[in-house]
């Protein structure tokens, strides 16, 4: 089958405004970087998850699945396949008290803000963290003390079997930036938290003081994909980085950040190529310099 009768075959059941052809994926990442997607679907339900995963298995598809984009580092070439996007479609919440079911695609910061207004506290740290809680709870992230395991309860994914299944907390196996979904490549479609009742002027002044940090720390006004490494046992990336010399250090359009050597930022017009060549210069010098391995934390795709 071609891309064309691939996508007459998904639009006769997802809705055709939510199916693109030759979307270019620099659109729908924090980078603002990345080439044409064959096709990309941002799904508004469950089923329609369902669907184009299960599409995808059983005709032997590749495809992927995003969520804001935030983590992710995409060839200028793009995407062959099926990219399925689970974000802005996908965002309802319900509230009861201090229990939260949330569906993947909605923001951390939007989801942030509907909880203090009902004066919910224990979420603070994720105000400020990119993404979609989605992509938050498969790799725990976390900030400033807090991690999505001190929160979550339970999950409802897509199984590799293209079953819809619910694990709960202990299920979940959650570690540093990694959990149980991940290691499966399960996909994340609902979330149970349970967050504390708690006093709206010391949410909000916790939430203020956090919010400084990041800005007077975090090159917030430039396009990134955040931490571009995680942070190695008994070590600081961002130190590591600095201590070798490397802030400031530019490819092309692609820099590591004057303002946190943790970050790799793109100054208007880099190339995945510019990016890519970064990170691994980056690693080569601080393999070399202090015998320390730097793993990506973003996520890199290039199928060129």
């Amino acid at each position: 089958m071609n891309i064309n009768q691939i996508y007459k075959s998904i639009v006769d059941r997802i809705n055709c405004k939510n199916v693109l052809k030759d979307e270019m994926m620099k659109n729908h990442t924090s980078f603002k970087i990345g080439g044409p997607a064959d096709l990309l679907i941002i799904p508004e339900s469950i089923d329609d998850i369902v669907f184009a995963v299960n599409y995808c298995r059983e005709k032997n598809m590749k495809y992927h699945i995003i969520g804001n984009g935030s983590n992710l580092l995409i060839s200028d070439r793009g995407i062959r396949g099926v990219v399925i996007k689970i974000a802005e479609n996908f965002n309802n919440v319900i509230i009861e008290e201090n229990r939260v079911k949330a569906q993947a695609g909605i923001l951390l910061s939007k989801l942030f803000k509907l909880v203090m207004r009902e004066s919910l506290g224990g979420f603070e740290f994720a105000s400020g963290i990119p993404g979609t809680l989605g992509g938050a709870v498969a790799m725990n992230a976390g900030a400033y003390g807090g991690e999505m395991k001190d929160v979550v309860i339970g999950v409802t994914v897509l199984d590799s079997d293209g079953r819809v299944i619910y694990l709960d907390r202990e299920e979940l196996k959650f570690g540093y930036r990694k959990s149980f979904i991940q290691e499966k490549d399960y996909i994340v479609l609902e979330v149970d938290m349970e967050l504390n009742k708690g006093d709206l002027e010391k949410i909000k002044s916790i939430t203020d003081d956090l919010t400084k940090r990041r800005t007077s720390k975090q090159p917030l006004h430039l396009p990134s994909a955040g931490s571009t490494f995680k942070r190695p046992t008994g070590y600081y990336a961002g130190k590591l980085i600095q201590d070798s010399g490397l802030k400031g250090v530019r490819i092309g359009d692609a820099q590591i950040s004057e303002m946190h050597s943790g970050f790799i930022v793109n100054l208007g017009n880099a190339t995945f190529d510019d990016v890519y060549n970064l990170i691994k210069l980056t690693q080569k010098v601080v393999k070399d310099k202090y015998d320390v391995e730097l793993e990506t934390e973003v996520k890199i795709i290039d199928e060129g």
